[in-house]
């Protein structure tokens, strides 16, 4: 699972079983669904790919085609998903950010080019320079020089840092590359403009956007985070990961940690009262204003461009792509599409748009095979764009099954043919503290070495020794699949100095277990 950002989307014309043809202009016609065959793609990829449960909507011209949910929300009680099942829409919370502060602007309050310290005087980077010319525009792009996912383990997963932890820590994490010059996915730069929204607004990011968006947009159920979430409301989805080819309940709090980058818990009835209002730039069901076209403007331009592959020109001729305020942009078919993807342990989901066909569609799940959103989201787009007929579940299900079957045969430690002698235990147990993430403690226990973050309690586990002074950690929850190796730094006289990480299998582990950002230097008892 990677909560890498995604992208999908659709448009044409409605009869309700097969699709027709029509001389009316595309660019106003309702989209055109077959809803039976949706059923099937929809139920066939669940089946396929181990999704427990699902919900989706679609909208065109502002109408709503499809909300409905399909199988279970939690295999522990086997009750069925609806279209007002909440679920943990992670990544796709940044465009919600991003229009908090779209409606800052339209009030006069800030500018997109405000320099973050003008709000966030405590704000500091690594460099100074970067620090001073750092604008509200930089946050929401993923310009900011650092690399992917660097310091996520300051939220991730469940911390108990503070918002201003996490500020003072930020000065500490040595960028990946200059300034504005590449693209790389980052959520601590949107946990920094949900505090500037509170500042610039007098209310927490929760308060505002529950208050200014969700209310007034008629999302009543939608919540800034898991705690948030009406007491009577149960209706909320588990998330769920496969191990040895079987689904086990992985309970979560929807990544409240991730605040402004990814805390918001909604469904697909209530996000269809938002994709609605993107695709009718600002205005909402009921005719108001949330806020300017001018803005959405801004929020749906490239900031940033990212590389394209010839693997996605061949499948979808994408020729362009980036990221804008808060969306990926990029095109389809010809299409532009505005897009995101969110994934959190156990559940993924994905919001896209087509502004050109004001087309849009939502896809929250409780299971975290991307594949699965991806499938049903480009045959969804097949019919509404009327485009050529592909199985895009033949396709991307032998991709998926292939690659996962490469990736988990040559998983876990290197094998070495060799295998040099460990110190003695008592060499390795330590205090240790990074700048940025703080105290994490290897200790002696029964014979053997266990590791603690101090911060976060799920990082708990026993070191397995590799060869020499690599090691390799072994959480206790195996679910997250995020082992990795220490490796002990000496000095010459057997002196414990320090400790660095590294993941053993980067490509299955999630990109926010980003040990390899860490320094752990000894501290004093």
């Amino acid at each position: 699972m990677k909560l890498v950002p995604t992208f999908l989307i659709l448009s044409s014309l409605f009869s309700g079983a097969d699709a027709v043809a029509s001389s009316v202009d595309p660019a106003s016609a309702t989209a055109t669904l077959d809803l039976k065959k949706i059923d099937q793609i929809v139920t066939s990829a669940m089946a396929e790919f181990q999704v427990p449960g699902l919900a989706i909507a679609v909208v065109s011209q502002d109408k709503v085609l499809l909300a409905k949910g399909y199988g279970v929300r939690d295999i522990g009680n086997n009750q069925p998903v609806t279209a007002q099942t909440l679920f943990g829409i992670a990544s796709n919370t940044k465009a919600f950010t991003a229009a908090a502060l779209a409606m800052l602007v339209d009030q006069g309050k800030l500018s997109w080019d405000d320099k973050v310290i003008q709000h966030l005087p405590e704000f500091q980077l690594f460099d100074a320079y970067v620090s001073r010319e750092m604008t509200i525009r930089d946050l929401l792009s993923h310009r900011s020089g650092l690399g992917l996912g660097a310091g996520d383990l300051l939220i991730w997963p469940d911390t108990n840092k503070s918002t201003a932890d996490i500020i003072k820590a930020l000065r500490f994490i040595k960028p990946a590359s200059s300034f504005r010059s590449e693209y790389a996915y980052n959520n601590l730069m949107f946990v920094v403009a949900g505090e500037v929204v509170a500042r610039v607004s007098g209310q927490s990011w929760q308060q505002f956007v529950e208050q200014q968006l969700f209310s007034p947009l008629g999302m009543t159920t939608t919540a800034a985070g898991f705690s948030r979430i009406a007491a009577d409301n149960q209706n909320r989805a588990v998330g769920h990961i496969p191990l040895d080819n079987k689904l086990q309940r992985y309970p979560l709090d929807y990544l409240e940690d991730f605040r402004g980058a990814g805390a918001i818990a909604s469904n697909v009835s209530e996000m269809s009262l938002w994709l609605r209002t993107q695709l009718a730039n600002g205005v909402m069901p009921d005719g108001k204003r949330l806020f300017s076209a001018a803005q959405q403007q801004q929020m749906w331009q490239l900031h940033i461009n990212a590389p394209v592959s010839q693997n996605s020109f061949d499948s979808t001729r994408q020729q362009f792509a980036g990221y804008g305020l808060g969306w990926s942009i990029d095109d389809y078919f010809g299409y532009k599409r505005l897009s995101h993807g969110g994934g959190i342990l156990g559940m993924v989901s994905q919001v896209t748009l087509v502004p050109e066909q004001k087309l849009g569609i939502v896809i929250l799940t409780n299971q975290q095979a991307f594949p699965a959103i991806t499938v049903i989201s480009r045959e969804v787009l097949e019919q509404a764009l009327a485009l050529p007929d592909k199985d895009w579940l033949q396709e991307l299900s032998g991709k998926y099954h292939s690659g996962r079957e490469k990736l988990y045969k040559n998983s876990g430690p290197l094998q070495l043919t060799e295998v040099q002698p460990a110190l003695t235990n008592q060499h390795y147990s330590a205090n240790f503290a990074s700048d940025w993430y703080g105290h994490v403690s290897i200790k002696q226990i029964d014979g053997k070495l266990r590791i603690k973050f101090s911060h976060t309690p799920k990082l708990q586990g026993w070191l397995v020794h590799h060869s020499g002074n690599r090691f390799v950690v072994q959480w206790d929850d195996r679910l997250m699949e995020a082992d990795a190796y220490i490796d002990f730094e000496f000095g010459a006289k057997n002196q414990l100095q320090g400790a660095k990480m590294q993941l053993v299998n980067p490509d299955i582990t999630d990109f926010s277990f980003d040990f390899h950002d860490l320094v752990l230097s000894v501290t004093k008892p």
